[in-house]
């Protein structure tokens, strides 16, 4: 590309939002867009759906060992060059797996669209920091974190109409049009500076990629299947947390010792990088977490079907683009601190009234609550995107991006293993707590035994009918018990919330007279 048009393009940075929206919004919504489709997919595969989970967590693995390969791919092919094949190779796979006749077939097919995708998002958010001032940072990440936000919330919703409206293949195929339309627009604004160029003689780092590779395969793994193993009372999942450990270790100790590393681990030694990253990563955490049990609860306990449970997310991206919308608006007005501390707080309150959830709520118990949580969303996630990049120079950006986006993803695989341990032996714990008030000497429940076998006695015998009114009392216990291990996981998450804005004084703000 010639000198004259690539200070054209930096005259518009805006035109570099085009192609790395588009990408990245076809990317976040794939990871759960899936979600809600499961069951049908396992019933076309005839497999369990235990078995099925595996259609979501190939996809995780392949993109989570890509992220933090994306600084080396892109040296080794050149950015703009990674970036494009990277679409490519995501359509195409998008389109197998909706072709896919086996379970084999779309594993398979969902590892390489995670190995395609894995570099979208990282390339995507580098592209965007280094192509705006420090001082335009801000509004470029409103328009990006409205993308990363948005999408997940959004891709339950239309996963769910297009399942019951079409059939389930149609979600992967949603994203022919879109690849196609990301690569042209990729082609024609996405460019590349000196530093993101094709550079000679890139060494590969083998080494590093099997630890990482072993170590990421072995802790999703351990993360997926360890609540329905019963975690480290199963031999075999000590083994295997014990394996991603030392792989994890061996991987960090390899790049730190290696000059052609992977990755650059010294970036960690930006505080306001480093601190930033934790931040995101308890949040990603709290994100889909927080997806995950929602839909689950409104499913189990209050008879949502797929559809109507994936819509009842909506509010959040309301929420959400409304918040990036505000925050586009007065980026530079306000210490991005600020900013991030009062979004974790609209969190942190959304979550709490989560908290006070029961089996009688209205639709807006459900909605405002959501809401609020999309508003912190918003306005905690897109600052504090800028503010761990703030004090990074532009060629260090790819890389930063791509392990800040590696941690996000682990962070997010250990909130929902987290929650769904919190939600089973939450309930268990319940169940034994309430269990002890239904004997024969607490007054209330034998009224209450009383009561529902004077209403069944009427079309049965008393042996029977006493038989049925204890089971519906059992029934309803189960449904308590459930009701308040979803209660004290939504509790868990406003907690979390809380505690990492303490974090946020360790962060340098972003001088507003910087160019």
């Amino acid at each position: 590309m010639s000198n004259e048009k690539t200070e054209n393009l930096n005259a518009n940075p805006w035109l570099a939002c085009l192609p790395t929206m588009t990408a990245a919004f076809m990317f976040v919504l794939d990871a759960t867009i899936a979600n809600v489709a499961l069951p049908h997919m396992a019933g076309s595969f005839s497999v369990s759906r235990d078995e099925s989970m595996w259609i979501l967590t190939s996809y995780l693995i392949a993109s989570g060992i890509i992220i933090p390969m994306v600084d080396w791919f892109s040296k080794a092919m050149g950015r703009k060059t990674f970036f494009i094949f990277s679409i490519i190779m995501f359509t195409i796979a998008s389109a197998l797996c909706g072709m896919a006749q086996t379970m084999g077939q779309m594993v398979a097919f969902r590892i390489l669209q995670g190995v395609g995708g894995g570099g979208i998002l990282p390339i995507s958010q580098a592209i965007l920091l280094e192509n705006f001032k420090p001082s335009e940072r801000g509004k470029a990440m409103a328009m990006f974190g409205m993308v990363i936000v948005i999408a997940p919330i959004l891709g339950p919703v239309l996963g769910g109409w297009i399942t019951e409206n079409w059939t389930w293949p149609y979600i992967y195929y949603i994203n022919i049009p879109i690849g196609i339309l990301a690569v042209i627009l990729s082609n024609m604004f996405v460019y590349d500076p000196e530093y993101a160029k094709k550079q000679e003689g890139v060494k590969t780092d083998f080494l590093g990629f099997m630890f990482l590779s072993i170590w990421l395969i072995s802790l999703q793994i351990v993360l997926d299947k360890g609540n329905n193993a019963d975690w480290f009372n199963a031999p075999w999942i000590c083994w295997l947390s014990l394996v991603s450990v030392i792989s994890a270790v061996l991987f960090i100790v390899s790049q730190l010792r290696n000059k052609e590393s992977l990755v650059d681990l010294s970036i960690f030694k930006d505080k306001n990088y480093l601190v930033g990253t934790m931040v995101q990563i308890v949040m990603q955490a709290v994100l889909l977490a927080s997806v995950a049990i929602l839909p689950q609860f409104l499913q189990s306990l209050m008879g949502y079907d797929a559809y109507k449970s994936g819509l009842s997310m909506m509010p959040r991206g309301l929420g959400a683009l409304l918040a990036t919308i505000l925050y586009g608006s007065f980026a530079n007005k306000f210490d991005g601190r600020f900013v991030v501390a009062f979004g974790l707080s609209c969190i942190a309150t959304g979550c709490m009234m989560l908290g006070n959830l029961n089996l009688e709520i209205s639709t807006i118990s459900i909605g405002f609550p959501n809401f609020l949580f999309g508003v912190g969303l918003g306005l905690a996630m897109i600052p504090i995107i800028t503010l761990s990049m703030a004090t990074l120079r532009n060629d260090q950006m790819t890389n930063a991006t791509g392990l800040q986006n590696l941690l996000k993803n682990i962070g997010g695989a250990f909130g929902t293993s987290i929650v769904a341990t919190l939600i089973t032996r939450g309930a268990q714990k319940h169940q034994f707590m309430l269990i002890q008030h239904l004997t024969d000497t607490t007054s209330n429940y034998v009224e209450r035994v009383q009561t529902y076998t004077s209403a069944f006695i009427k079309n049965y015998d008393p042996i029977t009918a006493s038989y049925m009114a204890k089971g519906l009392i059992n029934k309803l216990l189960l449904q308590q018990a459930t009701l308040c291990a979803f209660i004290d996981a939504f509790r868990v998450f406003a907690i979390a919330a809380v505690a990492i804005i303490p974090l946020l004084l360790l962060l340098k703000n972003i001088k507003r007279d910087e160019h």
